[in-house]
């Protein structure tokens, strides 16, 4: 089959990297795409979030299947006008993905399904945000109700950080994502990623994983949009992932085709776990990012036939065939990352390092440029690999990160110590 992925970062490379693996794709597309992808796909230049010109680049290419990777293109509704020229995506409709464009609507849902959840309010006025975290405290979670690539969450210790926070949001430091705003308890507890496939019927989970999301070692400084992560996660048990299903993600997908719009494609819960209890901490409607590189690893050439399955209806006769082992991702970020930072440095060593089922280096941010690759984004490489033990995985992936030769970047040296 002809398959089309729609998306740039680590993320869609370790897609295509799985999708590549299964002997069904006969050609494989991305758009954007990045230089590492380009070394494994096609890739071609289109505008994602434009239904229709995604759906007339499918149909003069004869693709098969569209697989959408990052949110913003679902929120616009780039899967419906797919799916409306008739093709085969992996994706929500744009009325399903408001669980990750919308806090306030996910909150709305978690209340009608009786979800657990953190105590919430939802503002459209500065003054009552402030007012309400005068009332509360701190620490409080201040978080950009719309789509805001991962960053709009602010963790506040204190009321004074808070008023910032809510001030930013206002005064647009967010764009159009933070004109509402949802403040919420502070959850206490470990937090853990769960993964599960829906096809508006049935539910299917495909795997756990642990990010960190701080840019310092120790899980210290601003949040990021994930600085490594490790698959499997020690604290998602058997029981919880249990609890989970029947308390959380159940209730949420029957009060989602309650309300007409059942929910198709993956679903990605944060979740935070205390005392053996897990409480939803937000819902994404795609893989995570680094997430999903360390999933891709495990799952490997499974990962088209489930999404496939998913697409098609078929979840219900199928199983995911999980190994006995272990996956961590380290990500390398450009200096200054999360805050300012600069684009056209060189990265070499690349071309030394092992490409197999045991270490992949994804491309998140790279351009190719006069045949090198140069760093295009904040968020830069992804040295991933697997092992039979999780210090095995650690062990290889860093083995991937000395051997890259990029003086302007760097990477936390301590992703997974807390499984460790």
């Amino acid at each position: 089959m002809n398959i089309l992925i729609l998306g740039s970062g680590g993320r869609e490379h370790a897609l295509a990297w799985a999708v590549m693996q299964n002997p069904k794709c006969d050609k494989l597309m991305v758009a954007p795409g990045n230089a590492g992808i380009a070394m494994i796909a096609d890739c071609a230049a289109l505008d994602i979030e434009d239904g229709g010109a995604v759906a007339n680049f499918a149909e003069e290419n004869s693709i098969d299947f569209v697989i959408v990777g990052p949110e913003a293109p679902l929120a616009a509704g780039v899967a419906d006008r797919l799916r409306d020229a008739g093709l085969l995506v992996f994706g929500p409709s744009a009325a399903a993905a408001r669980l990750e464009a919308s806090k306030s609507f996910t909150k709305e849902i978690c209340d009608a399904a009786g979800a657990p959840t953190a105590a919430y309010g939802h503002f459209t006025d500065a003054e009552a945000a402030r007012a309400h975290v005068r009332a509360h405290g701190a620490p409080i979670v201040v978080k950009a109700d719309g789509l805001a690539a991962g960053k709009g969450v602010i963790i506040a210790e204190t009321v004074a950080e808070a008023e910032a926070a809510i001030d930013d949001m206002f005064g647009g430091a967010f764009g159009g994502a933070g004109a509402e705003v949802v403040i919420e308890e502070f959850m206490t507890g470990e937090e853990a990623s769960f993964f599960v496939l829906c096809d508006g019927i049935d539910v299917l989970p495909i795997g756990t994983a642990q990010d960190h999301k701080r840019v310092g070692e120790g899980d210290t400084g601003p949040n990021t949009g994930g600085m490594g992560a490790y698959s499997p996660a020690p604290v998602m048990t058997e029981a919880v992932v249990q609890a989970a299903m029947e308390r959380i993600i159940r209730p949420t997908m029957a009060e989602m085709a309650r309300r007409g719009t059942p929910y198709q494609g993956i679903l990605f819960a944060g979740l935070m776990i205390e005392d053996g209890q897990p409480r939803l901490v937000e819902y994404n409607v795609r893989f995570g990012d680094p997430e999903c590189q360390v999933l891709m690893m495990r799952l490997g050439a499974q990962a088209l036939d489930l999404m496939q399955a998913c697409a098609e209806g078929r979840l219900a006769e199928c199983r995911v065939n999980w190994g006995d082992d272990h996956a961590l991702t380290v990500v390398l970020a450009a200096e200054g990352y999360p805050g300012s930072y600069r684009k056209g440095s060189v990265i070499t060593g690349l071309d030394t390092l092992p490409e197999d089922s045991f270490h992949m280096m994804f491309h998140a941010g790279t351009t190719e440029t006069d045949g090198r690759v140069t760093a295009s984004g904040g968020r830069v490489l992804n040295a991933t690999a697997r092992g039979a033990t999780l210090q095995e995985a650690r062990d290889r992936a860093y083995a991937m990160v000395d051997k890259v030769d990029w003086p302007q970047g760097f990477c936390r040296r301590d992703i997974g110590w807390r499984a460790l």
